[in-house]
């Protein structure tokens, strides 16, 4: 018992002299790492200028806007504009097409980059590696004008492809006039431009597996498909999930280039999408509340697709976004 006393009394007379940690406050951390924040100031001025400045603008998606009024001299019109974009049919095409295209470049082109990750991955010859990915990174950096034109040289009735195959004794193939063949052309198109690009982060995901797995499965007899099986695709699983997510998320969104540069009057049935229907109905038309209120549909239905599509992998046991 007095030991124990004694020994509390040491710890009090030790405590008594010891100073008190300062907890680090806000400017300590600023001054600590200040050229990590001046490195922030670029990122976060775009995101405030062009993705928080633009949502001031939402409330025109309510109004009879006029431009000569401006933004919040225009009146409130009682939800009359979305009352109009859900009374047209044509409406409701233009989704049907967006979810139509996006949902095949979902089945065609996410799983693209992953085979085409493995098989890069599977090359010995180091030197051969480093030229394929070069060249499949390639199409990536060139714009949706530039494809739009070779797709045009190459793929129209009197182009390059339709010619040899005609000079062939065969008959040209409709891949730009007819709307099912359209739709195979631009998931193809779409393929090649983004699956060399995608396969950079599953490349990455792969150089962090442990080669000491490779070894065990080499040890154990397996071959290099049974290694891809059960090594290679569940090292890289975690990064799968979260590009899916995201590209879930963007299940309603789609870029205007890409459909706008490869469509023509033939194909309009399958060819126009939520982008290109703002383009031509809001700006082109002048009609900025039904562009504005048709784009904010289209942000509430690829949030709800990203937080369901993130819950889903969660509950499934993979880590989500958040």
């Amino acid at each position: 018992m007095n030991a124990m006393n004694s020994s509390v009394a040491l710890d009090k007379k030790h405590s008594v002299g010891k100073p008190l940690k300062k907890k680090k406050g806000f400017f300590y951390y600023i001054k600590y790492d200040f050229i990590l924040y001046l490195m922030l100031i670029i990122p976060v001025a775009y995101l405030l200028t062009f993705k928080y400045a633009p949502m001031y603008g939402i409330q025109i998606a309510f109004k009879d806007y006029n431009i000569f009024q401006g933004v919040n001299m225009s009146p409130w019109n009682n939800f009359e504009t979305f009352k109009q974009i859900f009374a047209s049919p044509q409406f409701f095409q233009v989704v049907r097409n967006t979810l139509m295209l996006n949902g095949l470049d979902l089945l065609v082109g996410f799983p693209a980059p992953i085979i085409l990750a493995i098989l890069i991955n599977e090359l010995v010859w180091n030197k051969f590696k480093k030229v394929s990915q070069t060249i499949l990174y390639l199409p990536h950096f060139l714009s949706w004008v530039i494809i739009g034109g070779i797709v045009a040289q190459l793929l129209s009735p009197t182009g390059m492809l339709n010619t040899l195959i005609s000079h062939m004794g065969g008959q040209p193939l409709p891949f730009l006039t007819d709307k099912y063949a359209w739709v195979a052309t631009y998931a193809l198109v779409g393929v090649w431009q983004n699956a060399g690009w995608g396969t950079i982060l599953y490349l990455a995901a792969m150089t962090g597996i442990d080669k000491q797995l490779y070894e065990a499965a080499d040890a154990d007899g397996a071959g290099r498909f049974r290694k891809i099986w059960h090594v290679t695709l569940p090292g890289i699983r975690p990064t799968i999930a979260i590009l899916l997510i995201l590209q879930l998320g963007n299940i309603m969104a789609i870029n205007f280039d890409r459909p706008f540069t490869i469509q023509n009057n033939l194909v309009m049935d399958f060819g126009d999408v939520i982008s290109t229907y703002v383009y031509r109905v809001g700006i082109q038309s002048a009609n900025f509340s039904v562009g504005a209120a048709v784009g904010l549909f289209q942000s509430v239905i690829c949030l709800i697709f990203l937080v369901t599509s993130n819950f889903i992998t969660r509950k499934l046991g993979e880590n989500g976004i958040w």
